[in-house]
């Protein structure tokens, strides 16, 4: 194999392409070894002797579907969750989750008459201020100032 790395440059600058996408024509490989001049490289570009390759692109097929995938919900698991806490679930939202679970645990202690309407009347307004912050932390409140009827 021949050394054709002066005339692949010529090429290059010829074509005003790299010197990667500059194509010679391995048949006639001797016809390229004999150029030396620019016209000589010239001639062969006309010739078709010497050509370019395409340029190279980057396929979008692979992000193409995983656009379509995330369209339909997918690709969203915790590892792509950014951002605070309650970025994503508003300190309102969960306000409203836990009080409303406080409210329903607290009714079905009343109408299984676990706890008495005085008790339950109280507890209601505990929990509205904010006293527990869970249903676990409600009941050991209740058990502890002995306000669990046993049945």
């Amino acid at each position: 194999m021949t050394d054709l790395a002066s005339q692949k440059r010529l090429a290059a600058q010829i074509l005003k392409i790299g010197k990667n996408r500059v194509w010679i024509d391995p048949e006639r490989m001797d016809d390229v070894e004999g150029a030396i001049t620019r016209e000589d490289v010239r001639k062969l570009i006309h010739e078709k002797i010497i050509d370019s390759l395409p340029e190279k692109g980057v396929s979008r097929s692979r992000a193409k579907i995983i656009r379509e995938k995330k369209r339909k919900g997918r690709r969203g698991g915790p590892g792509s969750i950014t951002g605070a806490g309650y970025a994503k679930v508003t300190q309102k939202e969960a306000w409203m989750k836990k009080i409303r679970s406080l409210r329903r645990k607290l009714r079905e202690l009343k109408a299984s008459r676990i706890i008495a309407e005085k008790t339950y009347s109280r507890y209601y307004r505990m929990a509205g201020s904010g006293r527990f912050q869970s249903i676990a932390e409600l009941e050991r409140n209740l058990k502890a100032n002995d306000l669990w009827r046993k049945r």
